[in-house]
């Protein structure tokens, strides 16, 4: 978008490197993480163990607490350690290039149906 920025989040399969659910938002809270976790988990099922990074919405009560009554594991790695998110990082990248940097959306609703779509 040429003026703001939308944030992204995806629940990946490790095994498969599906992507199980995602949400984009224009805010860094926490709730659109949770309600990608949601998704993925009424979709799928709960998984053994969620690794993140450390970011802000990863540490926030309401992720942790909707893992916990899942009872799913938690994995966090060490603070900046790129390999948190190596299969989520390896997502970004063609995601950027592919999609995101080809585009001129004017809005969320655009970028989202954008993302949607190459995400499928």
């Amino acid at each position: 978008m040429r003026k703001g920025f939308l944030y992204l989040v995806a629940v990946i399969d490790w095994h498969t490197r599906k992507v199980l659910a995602w949400r984009i938002s224009n805010t860094l809270e926490a709730g659109f993480c949770v309600e990608a976790l949601n998704e993925a988990i009424h979709r799928f099922g709960p998984p053994g163990i969620m690794n993140t990074d450390q970011g802000s919405q990863f540490t926030s009560f309401a992720w942790t607490d909707r893992l916990h009554r899942a009872g799913v594991r938690i994995s966090m790695d060490g603070k900046g350690r790129f390999l948190d998110n190596i299969f989520v990082e390896r997502l970004w990248r063609p995601l950027k290039y592919e999609c995101v940097y080809l585009q001129a959306w004017e809005t969320g609703s655009e970028a989202r149906a954008g993302v949607g779509k190459w995400v499928e």
